[in-house]
């Protein structure tokens, strides 16, 4: 096993402990930061990264690494429900979940009850990050509106001060085009991002599912692509205005999240070729996953693609509430195009919008059902699938769960965020066994969060030990160092 021949070192590891010593001999590493990967060797000493050796001579094309060795990911966006719904989500389990996923620095919503819509909150959540001992780091966003009602901004400069990485409404777009002109150019002064949740109100009012032959035939409410790809122009015209109008010195910048369809991808292609600074990213549910899971196919994207689902018999039941994320699944020609998108750089970065909810919360009919998917322990694996397909190569994958985020962010490489494989320091670094699966089960979830339709799915690779900051965030059971 490549468990036992390749990881050296340990000695009785346990979380939250520092890394003393971790020695993976001849794995599979991938450098987002230098562009490279291939056979090498890595000690982590003492938390930090001492050493790190490439072998030498080429390696046979279609050559499926055993174990992986990846810098820590960066999720950019995720909810962890607290305060406020702690019965489905709390920081430490969020983190305890993140780590699973090899996830060593996460990015929190601020929709909690109530929200993080000034620096009391904001303090509040940081504290029970450092009270549950997770070494995961925390980044929070403020509202962009006050109580994310949409009427008036939030404390932005209190967050900003209070260390908010950036502001966002997610959840409930900023509908006010004069409001979500002031939030752009307000934290542009600040230097920090705004993250938009792109969506039209009233084209999407009571809509269910993706607009479509699938929602005809399983008689839904269709949700057309038309109110994401509305939002998305609405929210690059503006942004081009306050650019335009910025005053030497701020930095206007728009981050559009969870973009689900091919015409999105195609203003966001063509505002980045302009030059307007708006980056973007895709989940790996809307990657790997498609609009006929909601009748019961359970073929990946990809597979679906040259015939998409129109009534055949499938393999699960319908209408499973899991299955019921905001904005919806889509067809796989538009998960298509998101890959296409990250390939060519359009799409700066992959994040789970974790989004756990309680079984009551599901437990309804489909229309009534609460948002969203417990993706941050499934993300990984869903894009490894993906680049077992072909459908993306291993450094694109990584790159959309490391640099892209630090990016979007506006952390350089050593400038607060993890730093690939940078010799001296703070180790970030995630082990995944490529050589067997693991099968998504409720029990396997560290996440409070049961609600994903990969319940029962083997997925490749299987985390063994993520590092975050120099300690132990999460080992595998079953790890043994030899």
């Amino acid at each position: 096993m490549p468990r036992r021949s390749a990881v050296g070192g340990l000695d009785d590891p346990r979380a939250g402990e520092r890394c003393q010593r971790l020695e993976l001999e001849r794995a599979w590493l991938v450098d987002p930061w230098t562009g490279r990967e291939g056979v090498g060797s890595l000690l982590v000493e003492d938390g930090r990264i001492a050493d790190l050796r490439w072998a030498g001579g080429r390696v046979a094309p279609g050559t499926r690494p055993e174990l992986l060795v990846l810098p820590g990911l960066t999720d950019l966006h995720a909810h962890f429900r607290e305060p406020g719904d702690e019965d489905a989500e709390t920081i430490a389990t969020g983190l305890a979940a993140a780590a699973h996923g090899g996830f060593t620095r996460v990015c929190l919503m601020p929709n909690t009850t109530p929200p993080v819509d000034g620096p009391g909150v904001l303090r509040q959540v940081l504290a029970a990050a450092a009270a549950s001992g997770s070494p995961v780091r925390v980044d929070v966003y403020g509202t962009t509106s006050a109580g994310r009602g949409g009427l008036g901004l939030s404390a932005m400069g209190e967050l900003a001060d209070a260390g908010a990485a950036g502001f966002s409404d997610d959840g409930s777009p900023v509908a006010d085009a004069a409001l979500f002109r002031n939030a752009l150019a307000y934290a542009g002064a600040l230097d920090r991002v705004v993250v938009e949740h792109a969506q039209d109100p009233l084209l999407t009012a009571g809509a269910e599912m993706h607009e479509g032959l699938v929602a005809t035939i399983l008689g839904l409410r269709g949700w057309p692509r038309a109110g994401e790809e509305a939002a998305v122009a609405r929210a690059l015209a503006i942004l081009d205005e306050v650019c335009r109008a910025a005053p030497t010195g701020a930095r206007p910048r728009l981050h559009l999240t969870h973009l689900s369809t091919a015409g999105s991808l195609d203003l966001i292609r063509r505002a980045k070729s302009t030059g307007l600074p708006v980056t973007c990213d895709v989940t790996p549910h809307h990657l790997a996953l498609h609009d006929g899971w909601v009748a019961g196919d359970r073929r990946w994207a990809w597979d679906a693609a040259a015939a998409p689902w129109a009534g055949s018999a499938v393999e699960a039941a319908p209408y499973d509430t899991a299955t019921r994320v905001n904005p919806p699944l889509r067809t796989p020609a538009d998960a298509a195009a998101l890959a296409a998108g990250l390939r060519d750089g359009t799409v700066d970065a992959i994040a789970t919008d974790h989004a756990p909810h309680t079984a009551v919360a599901k437990a309804v009919e489909y229309g009534e059902a609460a948002n969203g998917i417990s993706g941050i322990e499934t993300g990984l694996g869903l894009l490894l699938a993906a680049v077992d397909a072909g459908v993306l190569d291993l450094p694109t994958a990584t790159r959309a769960l490391t640099v892209g985020p630090e990016r979007v962010l506006g952390s350089a490489p050593g400038a607060g965020g993890p730093a690939g494989f940078e010799i001296g320091a703070p180790a970030d670094v995630v082990l995944v066994d490529r050589s067997e699966g693991w099968m998504v089960s409720a029990e396997g979830l560290l996440s409070k969060g049961k609600n994903s339709p990969l319940l029962g799915r083997e997925l490749g690779g299987r985390v063994l030990l993520t590092v975050a900051g120099g300690r132990f965030a999460y080992l595998d059971p079953g790890l043994d160092a030899g």
